[in-house]
């Protein structure tokens, strides 16, 4: 019996915990959010068909449409970026930063970042 009770437990926590983040996608402008993030050098063009600069990010499109405007607000790489990438590994709360130099973006390795959204894109 208490292991029926806490696996209905557990499986209510979790659909609970799904149900209450899906309100929350796409992100909204003025949202503040902790992400993780890491770096990319790969040159060449986007997934939005331009080329990559300093200022662009890969991110979820279902969390932050193309053309969404952040800024990162702590750690080594803060400022203003647009969402014009994608990446197979990037879903959910996960954001992909663009650096030229392939030796700072692999010292970049993984890490959580604060960002809040700027504007949304379409």
């Amino acid at each position: 019996m208490r292991l029926r009770i806490a696996t209905f437990a557990t499986a209510a926590v979790l659909l609970t915990t799904g149900d209450s983040w899906a309100h929350r996608f796409p992100l909204r402008a003025g949202s503040e959010i902790r992400v993780i993030a890491t770096a990319y050098c790969q040159k060449g063009r986007t997934e939005s068909g331009q080329h990559t600069a300093s200022d662009i990010i890969a991110a979820d499109p279902q969390v932050l449409p193309f053309g969404s405007t952040v800024r990162i607000i702590d750690g080594p790489r803060r400022g203003v970026y647009t969402v014009l990438d994608t990446g197979g590994a990037i879903k959910g709360l996960k954001i992909d930063i663009f650096i030229n130099d392939c030796d700072r973006a692999e010292a970049f390795g993984r890490r959580r970042v604060r960002l809040r959204v700027l504007r949304i894109g379409s």
